[in-house]
């Protein structure tokens, strides 16, 4: 069974604005996607390097194996 009436040329007029419209959504949802992720990687919070380490294996803290300065603080 085919279609009644198949002229190429007035299916291309006539499906031009949807498929023009579909792809504005995706390159939009594309474009919001990477926002979000670029959002969502900044927005972590900054590493404090004062803070002893705990070693997951024994539930012990790890010393800072920083060496320390000319003042004695580790940077």
């Amino acid at each position: 069974m085919s279609a009644p009436r198949t002229n190429i040329e007035t299916q291309k007029r006539r499906h031009r604005g949807p498929l023009i419209g579909m792809a504005v959504v995706v390159i939009f949802a594309l474009g919001l996607l990477f926002w979000l992720m670029f959002r969502v990687s900044d927005a972590g919070a900054p590493v404090d390097s004062g803070a002893d380490q705990i070693d997951g294996r024994t539930g012990d803290a790890v010393p800072d194996s920083t060496p320390p300065t000319a003042e004695g603080k580790t940077p």
